[in-house]
């Protein structure tokens, strides 16, 4: 088995961009309502609201992301000073909550292969090309993380499903030599920055 092994998933983390572009790891900050009653975690799937703001996008099978939360800053409304957290705490009432995002369309990101909810499970070298669905499990509030992960089972041709798998990820092959990660970007047309419609 290879080393290190996936135990978990832990949401979509940004690695690099398609076709060879630079990547600085470059964010933007875009606001959360006021006591936005959901958790949102490092990894997790958002999305622009008809308010301008941002929400969890809790697609599956289908998504409409801007992009992938990976923290984000807002005042303290007792201790007065600002916290800069992995996560947004259900309901956390302040003015000025900035949600930090990987907003680039061609952003290549690194998830978890789960058999369903979090077990763990391989797809083999097929599978690159494919479509895939989410599965959305709920986030880890002792480390902030996303256990946002991809379904092994639903690798397909089929349009609507929210991302590509682009390669799979050689250093976490199972006993099997299935791999256990995959590297996908979003499918053409679900990313908000590239939905004709808007919001």
């Amino acid at each position: 088995m290879a080393y290190p092994t996936v135990s978990a998933p832990y949401g979509l983390k940004p690695v690099n961009l398609i076709g060879g572009q630079v990547f600085a790891g470059a964010t933007r900050n875009i606001p959360i309502a006021s006591g936005y009653a959901t958790g949102i975690f490092n990894g997790d799937l958002v999305k622009l609201s008809s308010d301008g703001v941002i929400v969890k996008d809790t697609g599956t099978a289908t998504a409409t992301p801007v992009g992938v939360f990976v923290g984000c800053s807002y005042t303290d409304p007792v201790l007065k000073y600002q916290l800069f957290s992995q996560q947004f705490p259900a309901g956390t009432v302040a003015s000025d909550i900035q949600a930090i995002v990987v907003d680039d369309p061609d952003t290549l990101f690194k998830v978890a292969v789960v058999s369903g909810t979090t077990v763990i499970d391989g797809v083999g070298q097929t599978v690159v090309g494919n479509n895939m669905a989410l599965v959305q499990n709920a986030g880890d509030t002792n480390t902030g993380d996303s256990k946002v992960a991809v379904l092994s089972s639903s690798a397909a041709t089929t349009n609507t499903l929210p991302v590509r798998v682009i390669a799979g990820v050689a250093e976490t092959v199972d006993a099997a030599g299935d791999f256990t990660e995959v590297i996908v970007k979003w499918n053409w047309g679900m990313h908000q920055y590239q939905n004709a419609t808007g919001v």
